[in-house]
């Protein structure tokens, strides 16, 4: 037991690790950092924030369990392990928004009782369904009197700005995001501002004073630490007025041009009629009666109609995939409403989420993070095969891969949604057809139902991994 090893994202804080040990989730907190730990956990903090739901509760276990001597941490804290981990670069708007609003709420609760937090990270954040949940129990210490907000220009970064640029310019974080992982610069997101935005108290603030102060802070390091920083003093007041100030502005965010959607109003406008849907999904709520999958991916989920009807069928979590911002926002929106154990998340199925970060290891792909019980891949192929060209063959294989069984959709060339695609482009896919499909369905896996569903040919195949 004396080699295991730490999950490769956690390496940055002294103050202890994250293990995953026989399936159990373990966080090691360090000799350094007991006293705060200590301090914090006799205010009763950690027990109210778990008891309203805001922080992943933990129990303290033996100090012994992970066999590690050099150094023995101080304590073992074991937590429950959530269904699938995902990250703020693949977070919708609103879902961004309701982890930056939890981290403020947190704060303020935590000032309450003479505790703050050492960090802002997004990265401290995780969702069970649509609900965000805090889980780094590090990250609380004691609070120091007159001291600054350590974590302001890391949660404008994380939280603050990749909002902005939806809420001011109508554009996605998430290839942004992605690309740097650590958020969006602010000076990047004061390249982008108007004249109009400099007149907003809260622009000036959190995005031109903290790019200022950042310019300033570079150019003159240590006569800032010896001079501004070492003398400042911010009266507690002043710290909770700025979180509850910076709080209720971004309550009152949304997006620019919401309404602009492609897939968004899919459940409105696609081409299936009513008894067509109705067969589409009692073909779904079957497979997720027979399968009970504790973990289901939808992939092209779009507002989440049949995420929640596989949820109705007995599937325990569903995580859903789009790629189109309107789809997402409505299927966090249907998750929030209605209480469903289902998260929405963004992603370009031929460009999903890579092993990135420090060595290659820090932040996991999509497939390296959880392994799912099933999968659904509903009106998905034709967009892999024709809009992106990606042969028939490899999609296929691709998501038999993913989940040992299934249920994948087959969209035939006289839809009227292929034609469309082939409207823009010659068509150079002999061999898209439904015949070639089910041939290449029935080399990897077997084919338990299949079901034609609409007056196109669209078919659902239910398939079984070999």
């Amino acid at each position: 037991m004396g080699g295991v090893q730490p999950l490769p994202g956690s390496f940055r804080d002294p103050s202890g690790s994250v293990y995953k040990f026989e399936e159990r989730i373990l966080r090691t907190v360090n000799e350094c950092f007991s006293g705060d730990f200590d301090f914090v956990t006799s205010t009763g903090l950690f027990q109210t924030l778990a008891t309203e739901g805001l922080l992943l509760p933990f129990e303290v276990v033996s100090s012994d369990v992970l066999g590690l001597s050099d150094p023995k941490p101080r304590y073992v804290l074991e937590t429950p392990r959530l269904p699938f981990i995902s990250y703020p670069y693949e977070w919708s708007f609103p879902a961004l928004k309701a982890a930056a609003l939890l981290h403020l709420r947190i704060h303020l609760q935590s000032l309450e009782v003479g505790v703050t937090l050492s960090d802002a990270s997004a990265y401290n954040i995780q969702f069970q369904g649509s609900q965000p949940v805090f889980i780094d129990h590090l990250s609380f210490r004691r609070y120091q009197s007159g001291e600054m907000w350590v974590g302001h220009r890391q949660f404008c970064e994380q939280f603050l700005n990749p909002l902005l640029l939806r809420a001011f310019f109508g554009i996605s974080h998430n290839a942004w995001y992605r690309g740097t992982q650590e958020g969006i610069g602010t000076g990047e997101i004061r390249r982008l501002l108007k004249w109009r935005h400099y007149l907003k108290w809260n622009v000036l603030t959190h995005v031109v004073l903290q790019d200022l102060f950042q310019t300033t802070s570079t150019k003159n390091t240590k006569s800032l630490q010896d001079d501004s920083l070492a003398s400042a003093s911010f009266p507690l007041s002043s710290f909770k007025g700025m979180l509850k100030k910076l709080s209720d502005w971004i309550g009152q965010l949304n997006p620019l041009n919401k309404g602009e959607s492609t897939w968004g109003d899919y459940d409105k406008t696609c081409t299936y009629s009513s008894m067509e849907t109705k067969s589409k999904k009692q073909f779904i709520l079957e497979f997720a009666q027979t399968v009970q999958p504790r973990l289901l991916w939808d992939l092209g989920c779009n507002t989440g109609e049949y995420s929640e009807t596989a949820l109705n069928g007995g599937a325990r979590n569903v995580v859903g995939f789009d790629f189109d911002q309107g789809a997402l926002d409505g299927s966090y929106h249907r998750a929030s409403e209605r209480g469903l154990s289902f998260q929405a998340l963004f992603m370009d199925a031929a460009n999903p989420s890579p092993n990135q970060g420090w060595n290659g290891q820090e932040r996991e792909s999509l497939q390296s993070r959880a392994s799912a019980d099933a999968v659904l891949a509903l009106a998905l192929v034709h967009h892999l095969a024709i809009a992106r060209n990606i042969p028939l063959v490899q999609v296929v294989n691709w998501l038999i891969m993913l989940a040992p069984q299934g249920v994948i959709e087959f969209v035939p060339k006289n839809d009227p949604m292929v034609q469309e695609l082939l409207s823009l482009r010659q068509d150079i896919f002999p061999d898209y057809t439904v015949e070639h499909f089910m041939a290449l369905m029935e080399k990897k896996a077997v084919i338990i139902k299949n079901e034609i569903v609409s007056k196109s040919g669209r078919v659902l195949v239910w398939f079984k991994r070999m």
